[in-house]
């Protein structure tokens, strides 16, 4: 028998919507072990006054197996 818990973060980066779900991943795996699978269930950006993107934020659910 296994058991799943599952951890939500926010994750930022100025590249894109990937690497800020790649930049979660890494700060959660130096303390989360068993790492099975991620969440995406949040997209947002901040502007800058002319409307471009200055930063992709994501709101993520990890799951990881318990030991």
């Amino acid at each position: 028998m296994s058991v799943t818990k599952v951890i939500e973060l926010n994750a930022s980066s100025v590249n894109g919507v990937e690497d800020a779900v790649k930049q979660g991943l890494k700060k959660a795996s130096a303390t989360v072990k068993n790492i099975c699978g991620v969440w995406v269930n949040e997209i947002k950006a901040t502007t800058h006054g002319d409307g471009s993107i200055k930063e992709w934020r994501v709101n993520m659910r990890i799951s990881f197996v318990v030991d």
